[in-house]
Formats: C-alpha cells, sequence, structure tokens
C-alpha cells in the first residue's frame, strides 16, 4: 500500500500489509468493472446536467472510463491488491488519463451508493441471462415430452411404486418448476432495479443531483426513497439467492431421478458418454457426474443465502463493511445457477436416452393398477370405501400366491364381487390407466397433448 491513503489526509500511516490484504476486494469484486464503468458514465452526465461539473468536464470523464473499458477488455487494465477495490482502481486509472479533472468524478458520490448501483446493475443482467437459460432448459424438456406422450413410466410416491404416468406428464412437472422459477425471478427483477445512486454514504447529499436523471439513464424503474434503506438494504439480493436457491432445488430433484433412473436397479435411462464418466478401478462402470455435481452444488447455493441472511441480520443502519461480505456468495451463486443450468440442459438434449422397452415392462410389474380395480367397481355403485378394502385383499392374496392382478382369472375377479366382467382386463392394462386419467391437468394423454401445447406457447411469447 502506498503512505498516501486515497480516503482521507486523517490518517498519519498506511495499513499494515496483511490488513490491507484482508481489506481488499478487488480479487473478487473486479466482477463488477463493466457496471461500474456504466454507472460511473452515468453519474458524470448527471453532474454535467446539473452544471455540478461543465459540459466539457463530463464529456472527459465519460471519454476517460470507456477508455478504461476498453484497456479492460484488452487485457492492459489488471488493478492489484494496492487498489483496494474496484471503484478506488477505476477513479485512479481515470485521474491517470484525464488529469485532475477525474478528481471531480466522485462529487455527489460515495462509495456505499456506488457499489450497491453496481451490484445491482449486475444482477438485473445476470437475472436476464438465467431466464434465458430457463427457457433453454424449458425448451429442451418439451422437445422430449413431445416425443414420450405416450410412453409410460412407474409413478412414485414414498419412491413407491404407485400408479403409471405418461412420461411427458412427469418432464412437464420439471417445466412447470422451471416456469415457477422464471416467474419469480421476473419478480425479484422488478425489486432489484430500483435505483440507490445519489443516497450518498446515508444521508444524500448537498448537491443539486437529479437522480431520477441517472435512474433514466441506466434503465432503472425507481430510485430509492429513503437514502437510509438505499445504501444498506440487501433484500433484492437475498430475494435473488431464495430464487436462485429453488431453481437448484428443481435441478437437484430432476438430478436425483436421473441418477437412480440411470442406475441397475431402474434401467430406466442410458447415460451416454459425452456426458458420463468411468472408474478409475472399476472398469463396467459409468458414472452420473453431471446430476451429481447439480446435487452436490446445491448445498453451496444454500449456504450463500443462509450466509447473507446472517450478514445481515444484526447490522444497524446504514452501510458496515460486513456488506463487502455479500458479493462473493452471490457471485458464486449467480455461476453456479448458471452452469448448472446448461450442464443439466445439454444431459437432457444429448447426454441420455430413455430406455423406451425397460419402461414399457416397468409397468406391468407392480401393483399400480390397484386403484384402477376400486375405480372400476366405483363406477359400477360399489362405495369406493368397500371396493377399497376388497381390493387390498385380492392384492394381498396375489402377492403371496406370486401372481399380478393381470394374472388372476375372470373367475377369481367375480368371487370376488359380481360387478367385475371381462373388461376388466383392459381397465387395468397400463395404457388405458394413464389414458383414463383425463381429468384437467392429469397424465391422461388427451389432457397432457392439451398442456404441451401451452407449455410451448408459454415459452414463445
Amino acid at each position: 500500500m502506498t503512505k498516501e491513503q486515497t480516503w482521507s489526509q486523517r490518517f498519519e500511516s498506511a495499513l499494515h500489509p496483511a490488513i490491507a490484504r484482508f481489506n481488499a476486494s478487488i480479487g473478487f469484486d473486479i466482477e463488477l468493472i463493466e457496471y461500474d464503468l456504466t454507472g460511473s458514465q452515468a453519474h458524470a452526465k448527471m453532474l454535467a446536467h446539473t452544471g455540478i461539473i461543465s459540459s466539457e468536464e463530463g464529456e472527459q470523464l465519460v471519454a476517460g472510463l470507456e477508455q478504461i473499458r476498453q484497456e479492460y477488455h484488452q487485457g492492459k487494465f489488471q488493478p492489484g491488491v494496492d487498489a483496494e477495490d474496484v471503484h478506488f482502481a477505476v477513479e485512479k486509472r481515470l485521474t491517470e488519463i484525464v488529469g485532475d479533472v477525474g478528481k471531480k468524478l466522485h462529487t455527489a458520490r460515495s462509495r456505499n451508493d456506488q457499489v450497491g448501483t453496481d451490484t445491482r446493475l449486475y444482477l438485473r443482467d445476470q437475472i436476464q441471462q438465467i431466464k434465458s437459460e430457463l427457457r433453454e432448459f424449458q425448451g429442451v424438456l418439451l422437445d422430449i415430452a413431445e416425443k414420450h406422450v405416450e410412453t409410460l413410466i412407474p409413478g412414485y410416491t414414498h419412491l413407491q411404486r404407485a400408479q403409471p404416468v405418461s412420461l411427458a406428464h412427469h418432464l412437464l412437472a420439471y417445466f412447470q418448476m422451471a416456469q415457477r422459477d422464471w416467474e419469480r425471478l421476473g419478480d425479484v427483477s422488478r425489486r432489484v432495479n430500483i435505483s440507490p445512486l445519489g443516497c450518498g454514504a446515508l444521508a444524500g447529499t448537498t448537491f443539486p443531483i437529479d437522480r431520477h436523471y441517472t435512474a433514466k439513464l441506466l434503465d432503472f424503474d425507481d430510485i430509492y426513497a429513503n437514502s437510509l434503506d438505499g445504501v444498506s438494504d440487501r433484500d433484492f439480493a437475498i430475494e435473488f439467492l431464495c430464487a436462485a436457491s429453488l431453481i437448484m432445488v428443481h435441478l437437484s430433484r430432476l438430478a436425483e431421478e436421473v441418477i437412480l433412473w440411470s442406475s441397475e436397479e431402474f434401467r430406466f435411462v442410458t447415460l451416454k458418454d459425452s456426458c458420463a464418466t468411468g472408474s478409475s478401478i472399476m472398469p463396467q462402470k459409468k458414472n452420473p457426474d453431471v446430476p451429481e455435481l447439480v446435487r452436490g452444488k446445491t448445498g453451496r447455493v444454500f449456504g450463500h443465502l443462509q450466509a447473507m441472511l446472517v450478514i445481515m441480520k444484526g447490522l444497524p443502519l446504514a452501510y458496515n463493511k460486513d456488506l463487502q461480505e455479500d458479493k462473493e456468495g452471490l457471485f458464486d451463486s449467480v455461476k453456479t445457477v448458471k452452469a448448472s443450468l446448461e450442464a443439466m440442459t445439454i444431459l437432457l438434449r444429448e447426454g441420455l436416452e430413455f430406455r423406451t422397452q425397460r419402461l414399457a415392462e416397468a409397468v406391468t410389474e407392480d401393483f399400480s393398477n390397484a386403484t384402477d380395480v376400486a375405480d372400476y367397481l366405483a363406477a359400477r355403485g360399489v362405495p369406493f370405501r368397500e371396493a377399497y378394502n376388497l381390493v387390498g385383499k385380492v392384492v394381498k392374496t396375489s402377492i403371496a400366491a406370486g401372481k399380478l392382478l393381470k394374472d388372476l382369472k375372470l373367475s377369481e375377479w367375480q368371487q370376488l364381487h359380481p360387478a367385475f366382467a371381462a373388461d376388466i382386463y383392459e381397465a387395468i392394462s397400463p395404457r388405458q390407466v394413464v389414458a383414463a386419467r383425463n381429468s384437467h391437468g392429469g397424465t391422461g394423454f388427451l389432457q397432457v397433448s392439451k398442456a404441451l401445447i401451452a407449455a410451448r406457447a408459454q415459452i414463445d411469447r
């Protein structure tokens, strides 16, 4: 660190080198440089617009900031720990480029409202990118679902065979989760898109600034109504981390199913070589690394949410250095969500194949059509609870005899209840069991086809 500190002449000596390193955030907040430059250009234009600086000075500042942007893109601007943070690094380089006028950039602004502005600009941009990735993920789900409307797969509750469903219906459940994620990010984005610029350190400024002018330049929807709140609010970041956590929950649930489906015990899908790895010692292995990593990375996003909540829970107004800790977890969560969405999208698109013959066999191996036997009797006037108990008994005796319901003779059915007729076999066939569930939102083929059309229209809007 230089002997002359950038913040004030109040200090008589430089920071201890270890404390300087501990205090510095340039190692991670360089992520904000594009947004810092954009926000600073808007601030410079506002200073000139309001007459706080001259038009010529405003133009010099904007041009100098743009030069820094180009230098950064070209790899020529790479500030180190002595810069402390990205904001000081930019201001220092700007002064080198334009001279003393560069020192006017920070007029009527604090690092507190500056970093709040940068973070919001960053997160607004990242949310739009994540929403685009969610749409791509949804599109792949639909592509697969449209090919498998009449492919059946065992449905589970408590991870026990429950009722067969359309594979498309199963995949559409994840489409709906992703749709809620997409909409939730839109809600978060509205609260992200509020400008704190002009709140100053905590109390506003004595200069005749125009906060609405900078908000308009930066495409913010509104400005913070309270300067204390503006510099200390991180609700928007917490909300994003909540939304990010739910995205990861949904990806992790799908990942878990893919892991199960690819096992020898299920054999519902085959993993392709492009998205699987082998064992260092067991040559027969093909490991589902992609879904396992997504499942594992979910925990780190949860952790960042918890960390942010703990950071905020005891902070008095207004800005506190603790808030420097908001960025690494936020940046990592953004990168983790984007990488996980991309990986799962690739896995679905080109990394796995459903084993339709195995799935067809799977839905004939159990008693998941038992409810349909009860429904069969109920449709013929037998009270459902009575029918339920009767079917429970026949399942019990069938298991003892090593039979499935489809193996029972008609005479055995009729001994159970005279309402049974020869059409019972069609009623409990897996295809009919699925097709018959034609209530709105159900797994019946007609309903699934309608749901696919609606879903496609939803993402194409």
